[in-house]
């Protein structure tokens, strides 16, 4: 038996779409492109949402728009995909790191806001928090601190659709739903909720950002109100854009994959409540905070000897993974410098953090072999 750390569900559903999509006229830039957009952005509770060819390039476009510029300072966690902190980079900004929270594993708001005080107004330009594991960031909370500073948020929440937290009015808020972020970026690898191959998606509420994201997503190219004065086949380069577009094939299968991730969710959650139930007292697991829903892209756990147990697991078919080397160590980051506060609680994450299997098709043998292989390790 070998059981990965997360697969990805593709049905029936979702080959009938993607072969319906093979025998339209349209393979790229086709109306599916907007259907998902559309259900996406209604799914979420967002006006505007925008479809890329992947998350980290939702990203590079986000920071883009916010008018993000050479010089410019962002801060952001040291425990997630390098491509929240290498959007940043691209443009030529400085990475600047916060410590996580050692319970939730989310990026720290009193550390957030000690570096933020540490420096003059203006210094930093935004913060990226990330959603980790699929756990919700009180954003309402880094909204409050970003608005004091003039900073704009670019929430990554690759791991999160589906998630949501009751902020302090008592609404749920979903990731994604821009009412305390700018922008948001969720990403559609497969091992994700929503499965497209590659892929991602661009949400936000302001109509001036959703047109420079369109623009940068195809070229820095728009026909918008110029077939008037000029031919139809009139258009204008109005920036540096880029050719990140997602296809219709893969719109096909985004819908249909949309339409499960309300099921998938509940069901990675009864998979997470019996990790929980079956580890209590024994092994440390994600905290959640009180009106939280985890989406659970992810199930982290820390033990002791981490390397013997990735290796014991691994050896018994297991296939955990670590979730993730902290940014600031990775030699590229390391190399050129980087800054920010004290990150003594990611780094002690890191030594002992591993991740379990968790996909919403995970059977109840499966888990149980999981359960009993981890077990045994920590109880042997």
């Amino acid at each position: 038996m070998k059981i990965p750390y997360g697969r990805q569900s593709i049905d029936q559903n979702d080959i009938e779409a993607v072969t319906k999509a093979l025998q339209s006229d349209y393979l790229t830039q086709g109306p599916k492109v907007k259907e998902f957009e559309e259900k996406f952005a209604q799914y979420v509770g967002a006006k505007y949402a925008v479809a890329v060819n992947n998350a980290t390039s939702g990203l590079h476009i986000s920071v883009l728009a916010l008018g993000l510029k050479s010089g410019d300072r962002v801060i952001t966690t040291p425990i997630t995909f390098a491509a929240s902190a290498n959007c940043v980079r691209y443009i030529g900004g400085e990475v600047w790191f916060a410590d996580i929270n050692p319970d939730t594993y989310l990026l720290d708001i009193n550390s957030v806001k000690k570096l933020i005080e540490s420096k003059p107004k203006g210094f930093f330009k935004g913060i990226i928090p990330v959603d980790f594991a699929g756990l919700p960031l009180d954003l309402e909370q880094f909204k409050e601190l970003a608005a004091l500073h003039d900073l704009w948020i670019v929430e990554d929440a690759c791991h999160a659709p589906g998630g949501y937290f009751i902020d302090s009015s008592g609404a749920k808020q979903m990731c994604g739903n821009g009412n305390y972020a700018d922008i948001s970026v969720f990403s559609f690898h497969p091992v994700k909720h929503i499965a497209c191959g590659e892929g991602g998606m661009v949400t936000t509420n302001s109509e001036e950002l959703y047109d420079s994201l369109i623009k940068l997503r195809s070229h820095g190219i728009t026909k918008k109100n110029m077939s008037e004065n000029h031919g139809g086949w009139f258009y204008e380069m109005q920036e540096l854009g880029f050719n990140y577009r997602l296809t219709d094939i893969q719109s096909a299968l985004g819908i249909s994959q949309l339409e499960k991730n309300e099921k998938g969710v509940v069901r990675r959650n009864e998979i997470a409540d019996i990790y929980k139930k079956a580890f209590d007292n024994k092994v440390k697991f994600q905290s959640l905070p009180e009106n939280t829903l985890n989406a659970h892209h992810l199930f982290v756990v820390e033990v002791e000897k981490r390397k013997e147990f990735y290796d014991y697991l691994h050896s018994n078919g297991v296939l955990a993974q670590i979730h993730y080397i902290p940014v600031h160590t990775l030699p590229y980051y390391q190399e050129i410098g980087y800054y920010g506060a004290e990150l003594s609680n990611a780094e002690n994450y890191y030594k002992h953090c591993i991740s379990l299997p968790m996909f919403p098709t995970m059977t109840k043998k499966e888990q149980d072999y999981v359960i009993e292989k981890v077990l045994s390790f920590v109880d042997g």
